[in-house]
C-alpha cells in the first residue's frame, strides 16, 4: 500500500475527527472533495484510488482537477475554492508526516485560490418582513410553527443549521431570555431575545408541549425539521406574501436572507459592526463588513455629511437632456 491511502484515512480519523472535532458538514464536504479528486486522478493515471501515491497528486494534476470542476462539472469559482481549501488542508497534514514528498506538497500548497465576485447581499425591508410573517397561516398548527420559526430567525440571525438543531432546552424565556446555539466551528453563543420574540415563543412552546430534549420546531411526527423542509416552508410562505407585497417576489429569499435581514436591522439601528459580528457568530470582522456595503441609505447619509458647506443638499441634475442620457448610461 502507498503512503497516500493510510495518510488520507488518518487525516479524517486523527486530524479532522480526533483533533479538530470537525462538524458533520465539514466531514461531508471533505469526503466529497477527495472522492472526486481520487476518481479524477485514477482516470488520469490509470491507477486504482487505493494505489495512488502522494506524488501522483502533483500540482499539475490538482490544477487539472480544479479546471475539471469548473468546465465539466460547472462548479462556481467559490465551490472550486472550497475544494482547494480541503486539498490544502490535507497537504498541510501530509507535510508534517511525509517530508520525503516535500517538493510535491509545497507545489500543491502554492496553488492559489481564484478571485470571485462578491455580490451585494439580499435582505428584506420592514414591509417585506411584515408581509412574510402575515403570510403564515396561523389558523393551522404548521403555520404557527413557521411564524415562530421565522420571527426567531429574523430577530436572532441564526443559521439554518442552528435553527434546525434547536431543542426546547435551548430557549430561556425568563430573566435574561436568550437562545443557546452551537454554531459553525463549534462556537457556542447565547443570543438575547426581545420581548416580542419571547412572547411568540412562549405561546408556541405552551401549545407544543414536550420534554427539554425535544425539537423546538418539530415535524408533524415530532422529529427535527430538515434544512430542505425549512427552505420549502419559507418558499411557500414567500409566494403567499407576494400577494400583498410584490417587491418580495423580486428577491431570492432563503433562510440565509433572513439572517442577512437580522444583521441589517442591527446595523441600521446604529450598532457597531463588532457587536453584529458577535451576534452572528462571525469569527472575523471582515465577514461582517459585507453589511456595510448593502445599504444605500447609509452611503447617501455619508455623502451628505461630507458635502462642502457652500453647496446645497441634493443630487446632481444634468442641465441638458442629452447630458442626462449620457449620465444614465
Amino acid at each position: 500500500m502507498t503512503d497516500l491511502a493510510p495518510s488520507l484515512q488518518a487525516f479524517f480519523t486523527d486530524r479532522l475527527i480526533g483533533q479538530r472535532d470537525a462538524s458533520p458538514n465539514t466531514i461531508s464536504s471533505y469526503k466529497t472533495t477527495f472522492g472526486l479528486l481520487l476518481r479524477f486522478a485514477s482516470q488520469r493515471t490509470g491507477t486504482s484510488p487505493s494505489q495512488l501515491d502522494i506524488d501522483d497528486l502533483d500540482a499539475p494534476l490538482v490544477a487539472a482537477f480544479l479546471g475539471h470542476l469548473e468546465t465539466e462539472r460547472h462548479n462556481t469559482p467559490r465551490t472550486r475554492n472550497n475544494r482547494l481549501a480541503a486539498i490544502h488542508s490535507l497537504f498541510a497534514y501530509l507535510a508534517l508526516h511525509h517530508p520525503e514528498h516535500a517538493g510535491t506538497i509545497q507545489r500543491v500548497l502554492a496553488i492559489p485560490t481564484k478571485r470571485t465576485l462578491r455580490n451585494l447581499l439580499t435582505y428584506l425591508t420592514e414591509p417585506e418582513v411584515a408581509a412574510l410573517l402575515q403570510a403564515c397561516d396561523q389558523q393551522r398548527w404548521t403555520g404557527r410553527r413557521d411564524h415562530a420559526m421565522f420571527v426567531l430567525t429574523i430577530q436572532t440571525g441564526l443559521r439554518i443549521s442552528e435553527l434546525a438543531g434547536l431543542t426546547r432546552a435551548d430557549v430561556t424565556l425568563g430573566i435574561g431570555a436568550n437562545v443557546h446555539t452551537i454554531g459553525k466551528g463549534r462556537k457556542e453563543r447565547r443570543t438575547p431575545l426581545v420581548p416580542t420574540t419571547r412572547t411568540i415563543l412562549r405561546s408556541w412552546m405552551a401549545e407544543q408541549a414536550g420534554d427539554p430534549p425535544d425539537p423546538l420546531f418539530p415535524t408533524t411526527t415530532g422529529k427535527h425539521l430538515s434544512r430542505d423542509a425549512i427552505e420549502k416552508r419559507l418558499a411557500r410562505t414567500v409566494t403567499h406574501a407576494a400577494d400583498s407585497c410584490p417587491s418580495i417576489q423580486t428577491k431570492r429569499v432563503t433562510m440565509h436572507t433572513l439572517r442577512h435581514t437580522a444583521a441589517m436591522r442591527l446595523l441600521l439601528a446604529g450598532n457597531d459592526i463588532t457587536v453584529i459580528a458577535l451576534w452572528l457568530g462571525h469569527e472575523q470582522i471582515a465577514t461582517t463588513n459585507i453589511y456595510l456595503h448593502a445599504d444605500m441609505t447609509q452611503k447617501q447619509e455619508a455623502i451628505d455629511r461630507v458635502r462642502p458647506t457652500s453647496t446645497h443638499q441634493g443630487r446632481y441634475q444634468a442641465p441638458d437632456t442629452l447630458l442626462a442620457f449620457l449620465e444614465h448610461l
